[in-house]
């Protein structure tokens, strides 16, 4: 078959390090798909990389036709069918929140630019590098040839982690759990909502608040080990979540592929226009979607609560400033 060409940005990194076997073997694009890969970084890490072309060539993988090391945009973004953006300035110790945007509206609106000139209009761009959402905003209004709804940013380890707390605690596998919610940034505002989500008890479906029957649990604790799990593995680990973002990712972009399962919704951030829930336009704004012919939707029609209501409408102001904040850098980088 014809191979689809992937880039990956960010390429030398740890998360890049445990995505890329995942991708090459076939676990993303399916067994049958020849892939080329395409790894972008900045010149300095030029000789990693190098190492890690070495590393792919090694594991001697039937579907990988090539591997593209670069420093360059041109190279990087010509003709491609999946941009998964990771790379980003990381935000360093005593760095203010505008500082890590403003080094970000750079390297996205020069990446959305890139995109726009390069790549195929059908490409698919996933926004991993923080800040994710307003980054993907970014890119995307640097892309204007390139539809809106061929952007999205990765929520889907939030969504995972809050999977995985609900399956914890009622000593079920994460497979159990489905249908939770994250609304919002890819931040601490985010609101992880389980009032939708059900899990498999012993062979029946029951809601998760029923399942449970630990409300002060769920509003509280639930939520904070949701929001803060990237800080706890920090804290932990002394380095970032790379092995659970890289699944993350993988199931992200599956989806994206192949559709979600029939009765299941997913998170992932997505522009908000024409969304039921109030949530301002032209955010980029983590949401319930199915997704069908590799094209996503709104999952409508679900109830709010206040107390969801007032979780929603906190994290969509935060995304609103830092989004004021990135289009000034926008117009002056």
């Amino acid at each position: 078959g014809e191979a689809i060409r992937v880039l990956v940005t960010g390429a030398a990194g740890q998360i890049a390090y445990s995505l890329l076997y995942s991708i090459a073997k076939g676990d993303v694009f399916g067994k049958e798909q020849p892939l080329i890969l395409v790894l972008l970084d900045i010149t300095p890490t030029m000789g990693v990389l190098e190492g890690v072309v070495m590393e792919l060539q090694d594991c001697a993988l039937p579907l990988l036709r090539e591997v593209i090391p670069t420093d360059k945009e041109e190279v990087a973004f010509k003709d491609i069918d999946v941009a998964i953006l990771v790379g980003s300035m990381p935000r360093r110790e005593g760095m203010e929140r505008k500082d890590l945007l403003k080094a970000n509206v750079k390297i996205f609106k020069s990446q959305g630019a890139a995109l726009d000139k390069y790549a195929k209009k059908t490409v698919k761009v996933v926004v991993v590098g923080n800040p994710a959402n307003t980054n993907c905003l970014i890119a995307s209004k640097s892309a204007p040839s390139i539809p809106k709804q061929n952007f999205s940013c990765l929520t889907r380890l939030d969504h995972n982690r809050a999977k995985s707390q609900i399956a914890l605690k009622l000593g079920v596998t994460a497979n159990d759990v489905k249908n939770v919610i994250i609304w919002g940034n890819h931040s601490s505002t985010q609101y992880p909502d389980v009032n939708h989500a059900k899990v498999n008890v012993k062979g029946k479906e029951v809601g998760v608040y029923e399942a449970i029957k630990d409300d002060s649990w769920l509003k509280g604790d639930f939520i904070l080990t949701v929001q803060q799990r990237g800080a706890a593995v920090i804290k932990a680990r002394k380095l970032s979540s790379a092995m659970s973002a890289a699944k993350a990712i993988c199931d992200h972009v599956r989806d994206i592929w192949f559709g979600t399962p029939a009765g299941e919704f997913v998170s992932m951030g997505v522009i908000s226009d024409g969304n039921s829930y109030g949530v301002p336009e032209d955010l980029l704004y983590s949401f319930p979607v199915v997704i069908k012919d590799k094209t996503w939707k709104f999952v409508d029609g679900l109830s709010i609560n206040d107390f969801s209501r007032e979780k929603m409408a906190l994290t969509a102001k935060e995304l609103t400033e830092e989004k004021e904040t990135a289009v000034e850098f926008l117009s002056s980088a």
